[in-house]
């Protein structure tokens, strides 16, 4: 019996040659979509889970009060996780990490005539023990206990040494971001794996930036990342009642509490607002499920509808196995056997899709990943195999299964009451619809997110971004700034050269330690900072509200700040410029105010700001001027190479890192013009099965009219018309639902685009037009057949 099944369904499939490609396109396709969207996800849950003591390991966070709602933050004080650990029962082990996650200092490591660059991580002495990165050389306890020894990873010490073995007690010399000097190697760790966001080369003592940056030690002030590790069954939520107010125990002026969140969250669940989760990354999988599991079901209604249109040429099949004493379920198992048939065929198909567009999905999502033949992912392809079967097979199964023998073999079905019952028809309408409406939604989707982001790259940010390279100071150069910038200033094509510490987007200090004449005793104000060299602000196009820049015509700039307009609004003060504030305890005067810029994503509003002169400084900016651009930089790139022998000149443009800010809604948006294109593809291929089922089923209508006098542009109009008009009900239904999504996920934004009924109109306009051509053209073939042949056929 299952050997006359099988052969039953390979003939089906072999007569209706047509259909069959249809479906196993568009279930290839859309197991292939699911399978890519199915590989990333994994990947994206994997990151940060590498810890041996994930279940426990905590990242301790600050809220703080602003006019606008309570803003969140991963700084915390450099002081805080000592304390925590000497304070706390529950903590088993505690570390401070200096700069966040998402950020490294450069420098260059020096062993003999050897010269390495590397990214580095401060850290505390218990960094090993809190952290699973595993050491060759060196323990976990001790390699940070001394402030002058450092741990570097597996490659860094073959770079240096030709080996990685027997290293520990060697001396380096470090040049770089905020410390150099002699140091020595106290342990070997391997490398970070790719899936941990915390990466870095080589991981100095916390203690040592302590002794060389003594504000970190201050309880009002903040940078450094505390992370501890908790006893098991500790109950969290006192846990986090208890150090909610710790850090006012310590200084009654800071204005931040404290709560944890699981390390291995971070990725996932960073995004907070008005001081609660509210998502983060954890949205685009969730967005990406709903896509691949949609692309799917389109691919399954696609089944749906050509199985039951086509049921006519199987009705004498099953009138005669009904008639011969074949049951409802018998007949029900033979077509989703077939629907399964299908579908395990279309997986092969899926996987090779896969395998070949996996160089591009890994360009466009930034990983690496491969078709893992593993237990796991044969299980997942085989389970949504299935399940895609059996969704893609139930309808048809159900449908064909439920018709009488005796109207079969009567021959009543072919009649057409029978054949085509109107609740069928609308059932089939209704998924078209169905379809479409998901096309419409990804199509609008990504016309709004495409728009975002332009707005965002055209958007005035306060400064002139074009133009401006920058690079970190290294080697020869972090001792000699002010005189290499005074060189390059001579190559014709600068207009401009400074330099900061930290970087504009990203990297900045901040404290609440700021105190002034007429502040509300009550009130804080949580404030960004930067250290700048002369001329920054004219580099960057910054413009001055009211008074001047750090200027070389005085002598006391050191004691001067610089505040812009969202830190004066927020102080209250009028008449700013002369009046003294109280800075860590050291008064300043402040000289001028910029007016506000973004130095952040515009999802965030513009914080409080103020610039601090600075002697020196890691991150040079430079402005070229425009219409000779490469030539500037053969120039630069020949005099840096000239000044700091043996080592490369890497520069990254200002612009590109604010771009690099959205890289997640850019890599999304990519994605999801994929995933739409693809999902409009599938949905066509069911229109171009129908509108084929159409005019086969029409033919001698067609061939009548055209015999009456129809002309070819009316009967393609007659055969294209209930189409469209599926399609444009498709698209009504879709806008309140599409406006919903858009609107929801600009709210994610501060600064956004306003949703207008253009976007609406040009999607419905090319869904229609795509439909259009699809059903044309099959249309048109009948339109202009011989009806001569058809007729006589008949």
């Amino acid at each position: 019996m299952l050997k006359n099944y099988i052969k039953i369904t390979f003939r089906s499939f072999r007569r209706r040659k047509g259909f069959f490609v249809i479906n196993i396109l568009g279930l290839s396709i859309g197991l292939a979509c699911s399978l890519l969207i199915y590989l990333w996800i994994n990947s994206e849950y994997q990151v940060d889970k590498f810890n041996e003591k994930d279940d426990q390991l905590f990242q301790v966070m600050k809220n703080y009060a602003e006019p606008d709602g309570i803003n969140t933050g991963e700084d915390t004080p450099g002081r805080l996780a000592d304390a925590l650990a000497n304070e706390m029962p529950e903590v088993e082990q505690s570390v401070s990490v200096f700069p966040p996650a998402d950020y490294t200092f450069n420098g260059i490591l020096t062993f003999g005539d050897t010269h390495v660059k590397a990214n580095s991580k401060f850290a505390g002495r218990e960094f090993f023990n809190v952290f699973s990165y595993p050491l060759l050389e060196g323990n976990g306890s001790t390699v940070l206990a001394d402030p002058t020894a450092v741990a570097i990873s597996e490659e860094l010490a073959t770079k240096l040494f030709q080996s990685s073995t027997e290293v520990v007690g060697k001396t380096i010399d470090w040049e770089g971001e905020r410390v150099h000097g002699l140091f020595t190697v106290g342990g070997v760790f391997q490398f970070p794996p790719a899936d941990a966001t915390i990466q870095f080369d080589i991981v100095f003592s916390f203690n040592y930036l302590l002794d060389q940056f003594p504000q970190f030690s201050k309880w009002t002030s903040s940078g450094p990342s505390t992370y501890v590790i908790l006893k098991e069954n500790t109950d969290i939520n006192n846990f986090d009642q208890k150090i909610e107010k710790f850090v006012q125990t310590k200084s009654q002026e800071s204005p931040i509490t404290l709560f944890t969140r699981p390390y291995s969250d971070r990725y996932l669940y960073g995004k907070y607002e008005n001081g609660v989760l509210a998502g983060g990354r954890i949205e685009y999988i969730r967005l990406f499920t709903v896509i691949g599991i949609f692309i799917l079901i389109i691919a399954c209604i696609n089944f749906m509808n050509l199985a039951t249109a086509k049921a006519s040429h199987r009705f004498k099949e099953i009138g005669v196995k009904k008639a011969l004493g074949a049951g409802r379920s018998t007949l029900i198992l033979q077509y989703l056997g077939e629907s399964l048939w299908m579908a395990f065929m279309s997986l092969l198909l899926a996987m090779l899709f896969a395998e070949l567009f996996m160089p591009q999905f890994n360009a466009i999502t930034g990983k690496q990943l491969t078709l893992p033949w593993n237990t796991n992912f044969l299980f997942t392809a085989v389970a949504i195999t299935t399940i895609t079967g059996l969704i893609a097979g139930s309808y048809p199964a159900l449908y064909l299964s439920g018709f009488n023998p005796a109207n079969i073999l009567k021959g009543g079905v072919v009649s057409g009451n029978i054949q085509h019952p109107k609740a069928e028809r609308q059932i089939r309408k209704g998924l078209v619809v169905f379809q479409f409406v998901i096309s419409f939604v990804l199509i609008v989707s990504v016309l709004a997110g495409y728009q975002q982001m332009e707005f965002i790259q055209s958007r005035n940010l306060g400064l002139d971004k074009d133009q401006v390279i920058h690079f970190t100071a290294e080697g020869k150069l972090t001792n000699n700034v002010n005189s290499f910038l005074s060189e390059i200033r001579k190559i014709p094509g600068i207009s401009d050269a400074s330099y900061m510490h930290g970087t504009l987007t990203g990297l900045h200090s901040g404290t609440s330690a700021v105190s002034w004449e007429g502040k509300d005793p009550d009130q804080t104000v949580d404030f960004e900072s930067l250290g700048i060299g002369y001329d920054v602000i004219e580099t960057l196009g910054i413009e001055l509200k009211e008074g001047r820049g750090f200027s070389r015509d005085f002598n006391t700039e050191d004691s001067k700040v610089i505040f812009n307009e969202t830190a004066i609004e927020r102080m209250g003060i009028k008449d700013p410029v002369g009046k003294v504030v109280t800075l860590w305890g050291e008064e300043k005067q402040i000289i001028g105010v910029v007016k506000d810029f973004h130095f952040e994503s515009l999802y965030e509003p513009i914080k409080p700001l103020f610039f601090q002169w600075t002697p020196s400084g890691e991150n040079i900016l430079v402005k070229i001027k425009g219409g000779k651009e490469q030539e500037t930089l053969q120039q630069l790139a020949d005099f840096y190479n000239e000044y700091n022998l043996g080592l490369t000149f890497d520069y990254a443009f200002l612009d590109e890192d604010y771009q690099a800010l959205y890289v997640a809604e850019q890599r999304v948006s990519i994605l999801s013009k994929y995933f739409a294109g693809f999902a409009i593809l599938i949905s066509c291929m069911g229109l171009l099965g129908l509108s084929i089922f159409t005019a086969e089923r029409r033919q001698k209508e067609i061939s009548i009219r055209k015999v009456l006098g129809a002309s070819v542009i009316g009967i393609t109009r007659l055969l294209s018309w209930n189409f469209l008009k599926l399609v444009s009900l498709a698209s009504v239904i879709a806008v309140p639902i599409t406006w919903y999504l858009i609107h929801e996920w600009l709210q994610r934004f501060a600064y956004r685009i306003e949703i207008g009924l253009g976007i609406f109109l040009l999607a419905t306009g090319a869904i229609l037009l795509i439909a259009l051509a699809t059903v044309s053209w099959q249309s048109i073939r009948a339109a202009v057949a011989n009806p001569v042949e058809s007729l006589r056929s008949e």
